[in-house]
């Protein structure tokens, strides 16, 4: 997924309307019309979903005991984020001298946020292969999961795999943004291979082995409401996200016009969407919980009372 400027959008000088040569650029605007709407669309998206996963962050960092599940969410809310916030600063700054006459030097800031949009989306997509595969070995094998499983577990596995993502994007950004060398096929070539090939494979397997077992199995003695935010997640995931990889797999062959565009917005709804998932889960049939509910709220203290009624103990 290299954005080439060149490729993807005129230069920004072609793109403003009166700039300082006094030429008339409304011809080379309106050409783009199509292209601001669908990115004013995904800036929009991108806010709504900053705020939904800063209350997620607040609440799973101060609010509610830590636990291998919390970890792992906290890291996909933190994920998330950086991806609604990198991709909002990319979009600004990419329009900015579209929109005005400023220097198309501003266009060179693009390619540090080009590379954290890969960053966090990779990332989100590691984490959440991490979760499913971890439910799906805590049904699979509960009692090793139980008594015999490392306590910080779940923290190494998400340092490895931000350790990951950061090598990986970091490739991109040093040897195809900056350098353009040669050899920038195989790093897009492994990326490509670990998101689409690797880890999205696994992420599905998971389920569907998480699925089958649980099908044969009685939910209410697993924590039903985690295994539908974990299975509502990836299932997002899949047809918001993936997109984007197809896309980075595509761009070897062939660029397609707004395909790019499209696909940022379809990644921002599914890092969006991730918080209203666990509101909606958290609070549906929340009545059949009352009693239970009650007793936390007497015995937790304030901050952990917000995070069990917004979430609804989901974790």
């Amino acid at each position: 997924m290299v954005l080439d400027l060149t490729t993807v959008s005129p230069s920004p000088v072609e793109n403003n309307l009166v700039c300082g040569d006094g030429h008339n650029r409304t011809g080379g605007f309106a050409d783009h019309i199509p292209e601001i709407v669908i990115d004013s669309i995904t800036l929009l998206i991108c806010l709504c979903g900053l705020f939904g996963n800063g209350a997620i962050l607040w609440l799973l960092g101060f609010c509610i005991k830590r636990n291998p599940f919390t970890v792992c969410f906290l890291n996909l809310a933190v994920a998330d984020a950086f991806f609604l916030l990198c991709t909002s600063v990319f979009l600004i700054i990419y329009h900015v001298p579209m929109l005005s006459c400023f220097q198309p030097e501003l266009v060179h800031v693009l390619l540090p946020f080009h590379s954290m949009v890969l960053l966090t989306y990779s990332a989100s997509l590691y984490l959440l292969t991490a979760i499913s595969v971890e439910r799906c070995l805590g049904v699979l094998w509960p009692f090793w999961c139980r008594c015999h499983r490392p306590k910080l577990l779940s923290a190494v596995v998400c340092g490895l795999l931000w350790a990951l993502a950061c090598v990986l994007s970091g490739l991109v950004y040093f040897v195809c943004d900056l350098d353009h060398c040669k050899s920038c096929w195989v790093v897009l070539a492994t990326l490509c291979f670990l998101n689409f090939f690797l880890f999205t494979p696994f992420m599905v397997l998971s389920n569907v082995i998480l699925l089958i077992k649980l099908r044969r199995s009685s939910w209410q003695h697993h924590s039903g409401r985690l295994y539908t935010v974990v299975f509502l997640a990836v299932f997002f995931f899949l047809l918001f996200a993936i997109p984007l990889s197809a896309q980075i797999f595509l761009n070897f062959f062939v660029y397609v016009k707004f395909v790019w565009e499209s696909c940022l917005l379809l990644a921002s709804i599914n890092s969006s969407s991730n918080p209203v998932i666990y509101v909606l889960v958290g609070s549906y049939r929340k009545s059949r919980f009352n009693s239970e509910a009650n007793l936390l709220h007497q015995s937790s203290p304030g901050c952990e009372r917000k995070g069990q009624t917004f979430l609804g103990g989901v974790f």
